[in-house]
């Protein structure tokens, strides 16, 4: 059940009210009217008279949401009325600090029926948009639009947390991909999707911005809710006290003339692998860079400021590591990543065991995919499950075998696809992060180019022999992921 409490002010003036808005002053057939209808709207007026012509587009909305929803209105200024309205404790002539936004009746349909992200959630408010106020005083509102990733990820969480706080706050969401809400998008300092605003009595206070909550934590944070502290920018690696030496793309060369032994890390800022790599590599590059009799030197570059010598090198993962003997590119060692193994090597150079074929490069049913095909290979087939991975990772490794015995059962289906993306390759790192990929592998069902869900499940093959009943698209979603 969802009810929403709207103020109408100032005074309502005299409109032709539809039919379909039901005229409630009875206590009794209002309890009757919420404990029989799923979704109502009800509307708090002064009087029976306005100078507002909020009732008279309600009126065109109670058309549009037939069958969907209820409007119901409840004039406070006659004696039946003000009794009702006294019992639940209304008073449409006081004032509020109150969400302005435009009424739209396009948006108003999923006023009530959960219909956030694209998702059915019973426990979610979705707030119809006009200026309102809620019967809680606490609320915490999603702003969002229809087709972003990011929503759809987070509206499990979003709809656990609002069954979790059920009763105590109130989880509400709107989406506002429509021209009329910029104003309201420019008030509440809207510049992505979901944003997330805590107001109390109807006053903003703060943005809600852990966008890697879990329903837990973001049902905990409404016990105490508190501003985000503003984050700490990173010091970059080159501005630390780093025994490495970092290299530009002008001291490159000169700096492997003078090193005739050089172990170079070409890395990435924002790359989770590269920072989970440094303090093993500084660690490194203290023993080799400052000992007397040091067999080489440990150096680094940063690809995203210094691309030249990336490209050079065609460097399109990170990190990479590369062994320079008298400036000469000698080896790739992907394999290196530990303090020890770093010194190790150092101190006798060899060719790294012979590259395993990529699975890219192995004949298979997998569509394997980039940023530049993506979007345009899933919007032709009705399920595609796509494989979110990093070469060296061990789980992706595991699975690798598992997907691509389930892609072979479903290869003759043409409406269907198993495909996988390398999100350390080229541009699809910001692919994988659009499509909310936070660690490997990640595995998300598409329904023709659009987001379905994520798959959290068993990785085995089990269950893979079954066909798709095309005819319920449940069934072939269990089917589907069930690899």
């Amino acid at each position: 059940m969802l009810v929403l409490l709207v103020w109408l002010l100032p005074v309502l003036e005299a409109v032709k009210v539809s039919p379909l808005i039901e005229k409630v002053s009875d206590h009794k057939d209002f309890k009757k009217l919420l404990r029989t209808r799923t979704n109502v709207l009800v509307v708090y007026t002064k009087t029976a008279t306005s100078g507002d012509s909020h009732l008279k587009l309600l009126s065109d909305v109670a058309q549009t949401v037939k069958g969907q929803g209820t409007i119901a209105w409840v004039n406070c200024g006659d004696s039946e009325g003000r009794k009702l309205c006294k019992k639940v404790k209304v008073d449409p002539s006081s004032k509020h600090n109150t969400l302005q936004a435009v009424i739209d009746k396009k948006t108003i349909p999923v006023a009530g029926d959960g219909n956030i992200f694209g998702s059915r959630i019973d426990a979610v408010r979705v707030m119809v948009p006009i200026e309102f106020s809620v019967m809680t005083s606490v609320v915490l509102f999603c702003i969002y639009v229809a087709g972003c990733g990011v929503c759809k990820r987070m509206q499990p969480i979003f709809q656990q947390a609002a069954t979790e706080t059920k009763g105590k706050y109130v989880l509400a969401g709107m989406n506002v991909h429509p021209a009329e809400f910029d104003g309201l998008k420019q008030e509440y300092n809207v510049k992505g999707y979901p944003t997330f605003c805590y107001f109390e009595k109807g006053k903003f206070l703060y943005h809600y911005e852990n966008y890697g909550a879990t329903a837990k934590d973001m049902a905990d944070w409404m016990k105490n809710p508190q501003p985000t502290q503003p984050k700490t920018p990173e010091v970059p690696w080159t501005e630390t006290d780093s025994p490495v030496f970092h290299l530009t793309d002008e001291s490159f060369d000169s700096f492997l003339e003078e090193h005739p032994a050089a172990l170079v890390m070409f890395y990435a800022p924002w790359c989770g692998h590269c920072k989970k790599m440094k303090p093993e590599y500084d660690e490194a590059a203290e023993i080799l860079n400052k000992g007397a009799d040091s067999p080489g030197v440990l150096a680094a570059v940063d690809s995203t400021v210094h691309k030249a010598v990336g490209e050079r090198f065609k460097i399109s993962g990170f990190p990479t590591v590369k062994y320079f003997e008298k400036g000469e590119d000698k080896y790739t060692l992907p394999h290196l990543r530990s303090k020890d193994k770093i010194i190790e090597f150092m101190h006798n150079p060899q060719a790294p065991p012979p590259p395993e074929q990529s699975w890219e490069d192995k004949p298979s049913s997998i569509s394997h995919l980039g940023s530049e095909d993506f979007r345009e290979a899933l919007k032709k087939k009705k399920h595609a499950l796509v494989m979110f991975y990093a070469p060296w990772c061990p789980h992706c490794k595991n699975a690798v075998p598992h997907f691509t015995t389930a892609a072979e059962l479903f290869k003759e289906d043409r409406k269907i696809v198993y495909a996988a993306v390398d999100c350390t390759k080229g541009q699809n790192h910001e692919l994988c992060k659009q499509e909310g990929v936070e660690g490997y592998p990640t595995f998300n069902h598409y329904n023709y180019g659009k987001f379905v869900e994520k798959y959290n499940g068993d990785r085995g093959v089990s269950g893979t022999s079954s066909r798709l009943d095309r005819k319920s698209p449940v069934k072939a979603r269990k089917t589907l992921v069930s690899f």
